[in-house]
């Protein structure tokens, strides 16, 4: 069993996915992100940047528990436990590796800060919202050439790579950029979007979201974007 430390947002989706397609037995604990529960002195105990999403494997290496926290080490480690979506070793392994590096170190900050600046707080960023806007518009165009000769990212079958990025991919609207400029990265989204592991992660997310939404108050403003969360660890 593994516990997984979830709020209902992308990296988190990510997750969930990976336990749909491969079938791990998994618990979920809701960590109410627009509260505080990040900062929790026991949630910092297993995430010391208090983000989610973080596991506990209870059967890890050896038979103690270990836990994982950034999505795509979580995802990297269910794929060595498992045996699924991610090559054992040579080449295969390490391009799929690459693009899961892609995305954390390009998209998902690029569209997370677009995000920030396009959506939260528009007034006065139009700089600053134009450039990780474009940023992540670039990104998109990386995975559209990406995706010219095949279905999946980083090689013929799909894999934890496809996993990652539709995590965030699939929140191009919150960054103000347009899919309909990279039709290939569309198609593919709707692949992800057809696939039954992909469905039943979003009824998990849905459920979380219908039993804990949170209003994004004055408060939850702050516990996210400002002092609440700069002071928080």
């Amino acid at each position: 069993m593994i516990d997984a430390y979830l709020w209902y947002t992308g990296n988190p989706r990510k997750i969930l996915v990976m336990f749909e397609e491969t079938g791990l037995d998994y618990e979920v604990h809701v960590v109410n992100i627009r509260t505080g529960e990040q900062f929790a002195d026991d949630f910092l105990a297993i995430s010391p940047n208090n983000k989610v999403p973080v596991i506990v494997d209870r059967d890890g290496p050896g038979g103690a528990p270990l836990s994982v926290f950034e999505s795509g080490a979580i995802l990297e480690y269910l794929g060595d436990k498992t045996g699924q979506l991610l090559p054992p070793d040579g080449a295969a392994r390490y391009k799929v590796i690459e693009w899961l590096h892609l995305v954390a170190a390009n998209l998902s900050p690029a569209l997370g800060q677009a995000h920030y600046f396009v959506t939260e707080f528009p007034e006065g960023n139009e700089h600053a919202a134009a450039r990780f806007r474009d940023e992540t518009a670039r990104v998109f165009r990386v995975l559209e050439g990406q995706l010219a000769e095949r279905d999946w990212i980083a090689m013929p079958e799909y894999s934890i790579a496809d996993i990652s990025a539709y995590g965030r991919v699939r929140g191009w609207k919150n960054a103000g950029v347009q899919i309909d400029e990279t039709p290939r990265l569309k198609d593919w989204l709707q692949r992800m979007e057809d696939r039954p592991a992909v469905k039943r992660a979003h009824a998990v997310i849905e459920d979380m979201r219908a039993q804990h939404a949170t209003p994004m108050s004055e408060e939850a403003h702050s516990i996210l974007y400002g002092e609440r969360q700069m002071a928080g660890r």
